[in-house]
């Protein structure tokens, strides 16, 4: 950890630990908060505190009178406790009704020794840290620039149930935020309901002619807590909007924002305004608000970075939920960003359509966590479903029927097409091994060149990432490199032992690695325009040999004097897929059949890819490997490969120079496309845990089920040769 210690050295007892005494029973049955004190080194209990405990207390809370007395009695110091200012989807007080669970746990907590964040009636841990802390390092202002953009580009906030699609009201308009009464931060931050009043008309007169919007509370939208303004409140200049939209879309049409004390201030500072606060909220007083009720101890003058950093970076304990442990901001933000995700693209539930009996479990832990999936085979029926229960449509990519896109469109209703991630599993998909990735694709899918894809858009888009992104590009490809990780991670031996210890050095040959494909895979049956593409045809060629062979020979005919190797595709190897090339048929243009190896391995090994869509293709260039395609697979067309096949004009990558970078097109395939669920917690995770999982073979076991259909598999892929 680089942030603040969340311990000072002088605190701490001989053990390194603290025994922090509590008198809210929620320190001890919100478990979350619990283990993140117990990380964070103090040892929660009940009882009176020792000459070496503390006391901790939530906040301001209704309890914590009776903490802060027992405090007094004894001389013992307190720790005040609060969430982070990212805490997590949902409020954690909202109700089973709304969701499904019963609000969500923080991400991080705010552990205090001097008073409260939002109580400025004295200073707090925080205003020591903005008021006294150098806060003059590069890295440190560095990272809080990226972070502060990241947020801004995944729209997050401190609660994150709301969609960033919901449009905002038209610009221009002044930006007036409700709280919810009696909040803490509102009577410890030097105003009251009164001054809710003051802000409107201030709003008002200050921009006159200009429209004013209230952003309602969530909690009060929710019907959980009032609010300070009403339906009473709206005229022909005012409005309400109690929608869940995103705050960062308010702040980009908003010409003013006006707050009380509201965290939407901070957020405020961070989108470049300049708000009117008329608290006393920690962000006041440092020159980047305009204060109506200033802190008169607070003179220092700040950056946003130098605000975001302290607030941000030093200041809170992170929490990483999948490695249970805490961490860092951005490890946080990683975990956000995919529960946020999760939670926005299945809020509405979903009808699945036509999905193989088998997928119905995964796809419930993937996309069934906010509202059940229902199933169902017929098309009218699934759309009739979904338009009656305010649903989206799910359908896996390759079995999706003609008429579902237009009757999808003529009902009003999103259709996403379902297919395993890049970073699948650690065995194959057709042994019915459960993936750890999906993708969902509104556009079309990535293997369809014919159409725009999700994917497509996200890797044209790679070019304006900003550095930290491709900063993290570059090290998850680099993490890739180094596990030998790949979509299915078998792990075979390779090379087998019947080549030349020193190959291929010793041949003095360049060498062109093949991959074979499954004959009838839906990229290959996509992403090859022609039938003869698809069989890698030459014009000499007349013989119908397959898809596999006619790729050996197309290769073996541009490449007379190469060592040609060629690697079976590992689902045809196991017999449950068609494809099977004859070892004597093969050898007729390839120089060694590489049976059960490490397709991954022998990256490393060889000068070239020849591929028509193989993955392989897009897992050799991530090595640094020259790839030639003869089909139209994602990564074609960008610049990155030689392209023989026809690709999608609207790449723009194939006559000129190359406009997207490798870190692009990892980040947009690896990091963008798809979503991930961590084996061990069940929750939705960054592709970093994933690789930790992969790396490590903790993924989850097959049910019985599964591997009683895996079998079945086997037998029908036996009886189809």
């Amino acid at each position: 950890m680089t942030g603040r210690a969340p311990i000072p050295e002088d605190a701490a007892g001989p053990s390194g630990r603290r025994r922090l005494c509590v008198y809210n029973g929620g320190f001890l049955t919100q478990k979350r908060i619990r283990r993140i004190l117990d990380l964070a080194g103090y040892d929660v209990r009940i009882g009176l505190p020792g000459p070496e405990d503390m006391i901790g207390i939530w906040g301001r809370s209704p309890t914590a009178p009776r903490g802060e007395r027992i405090a007094h009695r004894r001389g013992a110091p307190v720790l005040r406790i609060e969430d982070a200012f990212l805490r997590s989807v949902l409020p954690g007080r909202i109700g089973a009704g709304t969701g499904g669970r019963a609000g969500s746990p923080p991400l991080g907590l705010l552990l205090d020794r001097r008073g409260v964040h939002f109580d400025s009636s004295a200073p707090s841990d925080l205003e020591l840290l903005l008021a006294t802390a150098p806060l003059d390092d590069t890295v440190l202002l560095d990272r809080a620039r990226d972070a502060t953009r990241r947020i801004r580009d995944a729209h997050l906030s401190k609660y994150n149930n709301f969609d960033p699609g919901i449009p905002t009201p038209d610009a221009p308009y002044v930006l007036v935020i409700d709280q919810t009464r009696d909040d803490a931060s509102i009577t410890h931050g030097g105003a009251g309901a009164a001054t809710f009043r003051d802000m409107l008309v201030c709003a008002q007169v200050e921009h006159p002619g200009n429209r004013i919007v209230i952003k309602t509370h969530p909690e009060t939208a929710a019907g959980l807590r009032p609010g300070h303004f009403g339906k009473p409140d709206e005229n022909r200049r005012v409005s309400l909007i109690d929608t869940p939209v995103s705050p960062w879309r308010l702040f980009e049409c908003a010409t003013a924002v006006y707050t009380v004390s509201s965290q939407m201030g901070f957020e405020a500072i961070m989108a470049g305004h300049r708000p009117h606060v008329f608290g006393q909220p920690f962000y006041a007083g440092w020159g980047l608000t305009e204060d109506r009720n200033p802190v008169s101890r607070r003179h220092r003058r700040l950056t946003r970075a130098q605000l975001f950093a302290a607030a941000m970076i030093l200041y809170p304990v992170w929490y990483d939920p999948c490695r249970d442990r805490l961490c860092e901001l951005e490890d946080a933000l990683a975990q956000l960003e995919a529960e946020a995700r999760a939670w926005r693209d299945d809020h509405r539930g979903h009808v699945a359509i036509g999905m193989r009996r088998w997928k119905h479990a995964c796809l419930e832990r993937f996309h069934g966590h906010v509202r059940p999936l229902v199933h169902e085979d017929d098309t009218g029926r699934a759309v009739a479903l979904a338009r009656a229960e305010g649903r989206d449509l799910l359908v896996w990519a390759s079995r999706e029927s003609p008429d579902l896109e237009p009757a999808a469109t003529a009902a009003g209703l999103r259709l996403r097409r379902v297919e395993d991630g890049f970073l699948r599993s650690r065995g194959l998909g057709a042994r019915l091994v459960p993936p750890l990735s999906l993708v969902l694709d509104d556009t079309g899918i990535h293997y369809d060149p014919t159409r725009p894809s999700r994917l497509e858009r996200l890797i044209a888009e790679s070019t304006d990432l900003p550095a930290a992104s491709l900063r993290r590009a570059e090290t998850l490809i680099e993490r890739l490199k180094t596990l030998g990780l790949g979509k299915y991670n078998l792990h075979a031996a390779a090379p087998p032992s019947d080549l030349p210890a020193d190959w291929p050095a010793s041949e003095g040959r360049r060498v062109i690695l093949v991959p074979g494909q499954v004959e009838d895979d839906a990229s290959v049956l996509h992403g090859c325009r022609t039938a003869g593409a698809a069989r890698g045809e030459t014009e000499d060629r007349q013989e119908d040999d397959g898809v596999n062979l006619g790729l050996l020979a197309r290769c073996r005919a541009e490449n007379p004097e190469a060592l040609i190797l060629y690697k079976p595709h590992p689902d045809v190897e196991a017999g449950l897929r068609r494809g099977a090339v004859a070892t004597a048929d093969a050898l007729r243009h390839a120089d060694a059949v590489l049976v059960n190896a490490d397709p991954v391995a022998l990256i490393g090994r060889v000068d070239e890819v020849w591929t028509l869509t193989s993955l392989l293709g897009f897992e050799a260039l991530l090595r640094g490997c020259p790839v030639t395609c003869l089909g139209a697979p994602f990564y074609a067309g960008w610049g990155l490969t030689r392209d023989l096949g026809a690709v999608p004009a609207r790449r723009g990558g194939r006559h000129g120079a190359a406009k997207v970078g490798l870190a692009g097109l990892a980040h947009a395939a690896l990091i963008d496309y798809p979503r991930y669920l961590d084996p061990l917690t069940g929750l939705p995770c960054p592709v970093e845990v994933i690789v930790e999982r992969l790396a490590s073979g903790e993924t989850g076991r097959q049910g019985t089920t599964g591997r009683v259909l895996s079998l079945l598999q086997r037998l029908r892929g036996l009886l189809a040769r």
